[in-house]
């Protein structure tokens, strides 16, 4: 597996990361625990080093299960969570919206490390940003979490350029998480650019845009109750019948390279910056192996004009979260 430098940090991880909500929250019932360990263990095994949970996974279900299965090999791996939101400590119940008050980020910190088994937190990012807490507070509190040993690094997910710059002026930013793909290339307005020039590291999220971009979802498919992509605009039937373009252009390029889709999807990712670290999340193995093999796929500057071309030609449909989630990004 090749490895990766988050931006100017030393912070080092394997080119692709895994990303871990699906086993316990969004995407359905909860995986078996048991083979999401395996599984976990298993990424290990294949190079994996760098794996992205939250305490709002679940809630706190993700992190005890990374917690528990990367135990035996802790000092191989990297490790990233996330604060930002009230929790009931008991229940997991939501007791408020976001909540990123420094002595609050502080009693999450402690929390997670209980639950993940460690005594350091590798990447400690703020989930989303919290309009109500002045950002350089926030980089403050966890600026003193570094200090004392607890934390790393510092992240941010979802956030503005500008918010992106203030909060780096407190506290060097390691990462900076947001949803990236063919299908929601929003951070290349203004995000990716702040970042180079910053020298922060990218870390795509549902780079496979959900699971759409593999293929493997067309305008008939059904989803479980609880699935989010029940009330995402982008995953109407309507949606994604007229969505499917995309996958018909990555579907042409992974024929002429002995490809999946879903490889192009992340080769194309790998291939935009060197500092971009995508992490796409499974709950099976044949696919975390399908995933792992799009680091050896190498994409000619022509095959990438192609996509450039043909995807510029393509007006995808849907926003991609409902409009309430929406308000919560980009501050």
């Amino acid at each position: 597996m090749q490895k990766r430098k988050l931006g100017n940090s030393d912070l080092e991880v394997s080119a692709l990361g895994l990303g871990c909500m699906g086993m316990s929250s969004a995407y359905g019932p909860a995986a078996d625990k048991t083979k999401m360990i395996a599984l976990i263990r298993g990424a290990v095994e294949r190079g994996i080093t760098f794996f992205d949970t939250a305490e709002a996974y679940g809630p706190f279900a993700n992190e005890e299960l990374l917690g528990e299965a990367l135990a035996p090999v802790r000092n191989q791996v990297v490790i990233a969570t996330k604060f930002g939101f009230d929790f009931d400590p008991n229940t997991g119940a939501r007791t408020g919206g976001l909540n990123s008050r420094p002595e609050h980020i502080k009693g999450v910190a402690e929390a997670s490390l209980k639950r993940l088994k460690t005594d350091v937190i590798d990447l400690f990012y703020q989930h989303r940003v919290d309009p109500d807490v002045p950002i350089e507070d926030v980089a403050g509190a966890v600026k003193e979490l570094i200090q004392e040993g607890k934390v790393t690094h510092f992240g941010l997910s979802e956030a503005a350029a500008k918010t992106i710059r203030r909060a780096h002026a407190v506290q060097p930013v390691t990462a900076v998480q947001s949803e990236y793909s063919l299908w929601t290339r929003d951070p290349e307005a203004e995000v990716l650019p702040t970042l180079e020039e910053l020298g922060i590291g990218f870390v795509p999220f549902s780079p496979l845009g959900a699971g759409f971009l593999t293929g493997k979802i067309n305008a008939n498919t059904t989803f479980d109750s609880t699935d989010f992509r029940n009330i995402s605009p982008r995953f109407t039937p309507e949606a994604r019948k007229a969505n499917q373009a995309l996958v018909d252009l990555l579907n042409q390029v992974a024929a002429r390279k002995g490809a999946t889709p879903a490889q192009i999807a992340l080769a194309w990712l790998l291939a935009q910056k060197p500092w971009i670290v995508p992490i796409p999340g499974t709950t099976k193995l044949n696919r975390l192996e399908e995933n792992i093999g799009a680091t050896k796929i190498e994409l000619s500057p022509e095959d990438l004009r192609e996509i450039k071309d043909a995807a510029a030609n393509i007006q995808v449909q849907g926003a991609r979260l409902p409009e309430a989630v929406l308000k919560l990004t980009g501050r």
